[in-house]
């Protein structure tokens, strides 16, 4: 009897030490779809540069990462995605660009994590890892309860862009009063946000006041009268801050054409979506302060130095996305036990990145952002 219970005893350590080892040697494989060749492989390099990166600081040799090259077009991207799926892969990283996201659906099984921040219209077994516009605008509304604006305007340009904008206004319900499209042309941008702001009748306000007070006798009238023609216009306008949906040149084209109508951002905030520390907006010293939601500024610092120290070559936003999308695969697989299913990105939960903190539930990744400032040529943090 006790041989029969020393062999059972034997037998189970021999099991649970073969399943350990088995474990260990089992590859998680996760692969990774971004352009390799073409005028975009600069783009990938950089990014399987930063999963390099994570990779080490993850530091488990389980982890396999197999790349291809999406050649930046839906067909090959697909075409990879197939080669993949008969390695055994089942969660894959990318591709870069929405639009080559269209064929994914011919792979159910697969998982894709796209660095798109597009939410609209994606295949069901494509995740966005974007900073979202959902993501951007719930942080907005959180600022906007702070500093109790009730009446902004959302001034969104007539692009593509614009439905993404209209969902999250929805989805986050933020208070606003009401939303202007406007053309990104410069003749055409002039004239609606001359419009918008009632410019015309507020500056024939002022020059009726004028006539009014110059017809009149009293002993401050001169005084009053050269007040007055220090000013561009006369008379309230009816909101209290915009929400400029834009980037680049074109947020500034609009910021000026406000500027230029007298709705300075000293008179109402002047709010904007993500610009990823854009340094050219620092030298715009008549248009402070702007806001913004962003990613975590100190972390994206560290982070460019190290890639740079590392590589001796500047990183971008996209490598510094991958790094975090490595540690969640990671982290999420971990949270079911090494298992790869589908399942792992629906369930509610929270990751912790450099770029903030992540968000999953039933297949979507939203981001808590932190929101800033720009003013006296800094980027300044409010939460």
């Amino acid at each position: 009897m006790k041989t029969f219970i020393n062999f059972i005893i034997i037998s189970a350590f021999t099991l649970s030490f073969f399943c350990q080892n088995s474990l260990a040697s089992e590859k998680i494989k996760i692969g990774l779809i971004v352009p390799l060749s073409g005028k975009n492989y600069i783009m990938g390099e950089r990014i399987i540069k930063s999963i390099r990166m994570a990779v080490n600081k993850i530091d488990d040799n389980r982890i396999e990462i197999i790349p291809k090259d999406t050649r930046s077009n839906p067909i090959d991207a697909l075409k990879v995605s197939k080669e993949l799926y008969k390695e055994g892969v089942r969660i894959i990283i990318g591709p870069v660009f929405n639009e080559n996201i269209k064929y994914l659906d011919d792979l159910k099984d697969v998982t894709f994590i796209s660095f798109t921040n597009k939410l609209i219209n994606n295949p069901k077994n494509v995740i966005s890892a974007g900073v979202n516009a959902i993501s951007q605008i719930q942080t907005i509304k959180k600022f906007n309860d702070k500093k109790n604006l009730r009446k902004s305007v959302f001034l969104i340009p007539k692009s593509e862009f614009k439905k993404e904008i209209e969902t999250a206004i929805n989805f986050t319900k933020i208070r606003h009063k009401e939303v202007f499209y406007y053309d990104r042309e410069p003749t055409k941008l002039t004239k609606q946000i001359e419009d918008l702001t009632k410019y015309k009748i507020r500056k024939n306000n002022l020059k009726d006041e004028i006539k009014r007070l110059e017809s009149l006798s009293f002993k401050d009238k001169e005084r009053q009268i050269q007040k007055l023609k220090k000013r561009d216009t006369l008379g309230n306008i009816n909101f209290d801050s915009v929400i400029i949906a834009d980037f680049d040149e074109n947020l500034k084209s609009v910021a000026t054409s406000l500027l230029y109508t007298d709705v300075s951002s000293k008179r109402i905030s002047y709010i904007t979506l993500n610009q990823w520390f854009d340094p050219s907006l620092l030298k715009e010293t008549s248009l402070h302060p702007i806001y913004f939601p962003s990613i975590n500024k100190r972390n994206y610092e560290i982070f460019m130095k190290d890639f740079k120290n590392t590589y001796g070559i500047d990183g971008d936003q996209l490598s510094f996305l991958s790094y975090d999308l490595i540690g969640l695969v990671y982290f999420l697989i971990y949270e079911n036990n090494f298992k790869i299913s589908k399942k792992i990105f629906y369930k509610k939960n929270k990751f912790k990145g450099k770029i903030g903190i992540f968000e999953i539930s039933k297949n979507t990744i939203t981001h808590q952002l932190n929101f800033y400032s720009i003013e006296e040529n800094k980027f300044k943090k409010i939460f």
